[in-house]
């Protein structure tokens, strides 16, 4: 394996994610993104980070896991619980395993190298695009964009905002090359000078796209969707 799982750790019991947190650290093959104990917490930062897998309990309060696990788009799940009834809904939800506690080194370690070799088949598709910038060439990861727009200073060039809060500015590049080259399903352009990344969203109605994105005046950035290109987007937040 010549690469690395990014992972994120969720259980309520702080002395259950502690112990989590242990196991996962005498694996070579993980990388511990973030460790949570609340899934609340965890949903309002998933489009901060990045991840590819969440090891996660069930029975939590004010959200289950088998829910939360169903919001994530294209990430694998691992169920790890003191519970057996919930062994059905975790495979019906395509989770990669399911581990009842008290969770065992051996056991989890079985556990990622089947999310691995999940992972490896899934990693085929492309995950980036070369660009010229105005520092020279880049590889943009699609996860990394939040959203890109017409740069204020050439209406040729693009400014991408990128999940970390910087910007990119992208030179002489056409709208229509980004969309032929951005995945379909996580990208929409809203209006003329604007394509938002689906996962970006924190709220919209039918004039207006709010990102979870905080600007230097500490407000959610806000976007216009025009009559244009909304009935395209509604369909695609609606799938």
């Amino acid at each position: 394996m010549n690469t690395k799982l990014k992972c994120l750790l969720l259980d309520d019991e702080l002395p259950g994610l502690t112990y989590l947190k242990m196991l996962c650290e005498q694996i070579p093959e993980l990388e511990i993104v973030k460790t949570f104990n609340n899934p609340q917490k965890l949903l309002s930062d998933i489009p901060d980070l990045d991840f590819d897998l969440l090891i996660s309990d069930i029975e939590m309060p004010g959200m289950d896991g088998l829910h939360l696990a169903e919001m994530l788009d294209n990430k694998l799940v691992i169920f790890c619980t003191a519970y057996k009834d919930y062994a059905a809904d975790a495979f019906n939800i395509d989770a990669v395993d399911y581990i009842t506690k008290p969770v065992k080194l051996e056991r989890l370690q079985k556990a990622i190298t089947k999310a691995f070799e999940r992972f490896d088949k899934s990693d085929n598709s492309k995950k980036f695009m070369q660009l010229n910038t105005d520092k020279g060439k880049t590889l943009l990861y699609f996860n990394k964009i939040q959203y890109i727009t017409t740069a204020s200073s050439d209406s040729r060039d693009k400014t991408v905002l990128l999940t970390d809060g910087s910007f990119l500015n992208l030179k002489n590049v056409k709208f229509d090359t980004l969309l032929h080259e951005l995945p379909d399903a996580d990208f929409c352009r809203i209006n003329k000078k604007e394509i938002v990344a689906v996962k970006a969203i924190k709220f919209f109605n039918h004039n207006e796209i709010v990102l979870h994105h905080l600007e230097e005046n500490n407000k959610n950035t806000a976007l216009i969707l025009s009559e244009t290109y909304r009935s395209d987007f509604l369909k695609k937040v609606k799938l």
